[in-house]
């Protein structure tokens, strides 16, 4: 992660925010449980029954929690540079944290797989063009030939005033989903501060660049987007 987004590092280690992290993700990402739904959908099209799925972003465990309970066989190996945050996936899967390999770290950190299938949700923001593609490149790497790639993200128009108008939805939305209006304000200015956003034709092209072909885009609500694609 660059160290223009330590700050969103940091938040990830502070435990207040971590003891509240599960009921976050929802009130900002507009139908977050249908999109792992979705998501478990998409991967199950073309992987095996005991699939090895490779989750990039795995911190807090929504995604890793949704899955297991959806593909009893599935296995997991989940990635994410927060410590902590790794701990919360763990308690979050609870009977199913043996089906889980957790590592701390950033994709280099990954074994080299191949998976079956891989995830990376709410997490590719985090990165600018240049490492996000790099990270997607490293993703295709560890992945089977034709493995499908799931990735939801921020993504949006960038041109004024439409970027603006989108935050204060993207704010808006949570406020009206319950999150606390300072707090909700403080989220928006850092997202316009100091994550590398890319609009959703930029994201297609970084997936296309990294060695994806077959993107499709499956999911947009306010400020989000979300493609699968065939690695």
């Amino acid at each position: 992660m660059p160290d223009s987004n330590r700050m969103f590092l940091d938040m990830f280690s502070d435990p207040d925010r971590i003891a509240a992290y599960a009921e976050g993700p929802p009130r900002f990402t507009p139908g977050l449980e249908a999109v792992h739904r979705m998501t478990g959908i998409l991967l199950a099209e073309r992987t095996p029954a005991d699939a090895h799925v490779l989750v990039l972003g795995a911190g807090g465990g929504l995604e890793l929690r949704a899955l297991a309970a959806a593909e009893p066989e599935w296995r997991f190996t989940g990635v994410d540079p927060a410590g902590p945050m790794l701990e919360l996936a763990r308690n979050a899967l609870g009977a199913d944290a043996s089906r889980a390999e957790l590592v701390e770290g950033y994709i280099d950190d990954a074994p080299p797989g191949p998976f079956d299938a891989a995830t990376c949700l709410l997490t590719l923001h985090f990165l600018d063009r240049a490492e996000r593609l790099r990270t997607l490149q490293e993703m295709r790497r560890r992945m089977k030939p034709s493995a499908p790639l799931v990735v939801v993200h921020s993504s949006f128009p960038q041109d004024e005033p439409a970027r603006t108008r989108w935050l204060e939805r993207y704010a808006a939305y949570a406020v009206a989903s319950g999150a606390d209006a300072a707090q909700t304000e403080q989220a928006r200015a850092a997202v316009s501060a100091s994550l590398a956003l890319l609009t959703p034709d930029d994201d297609e092209d970084c997936l296309r660049a990294a060695g994806f072909s077959d993107v499709e885009l499956f999911y947009a609500a306010f400020t989000w987007r979300g493609w699968v694609a065939t690695a």
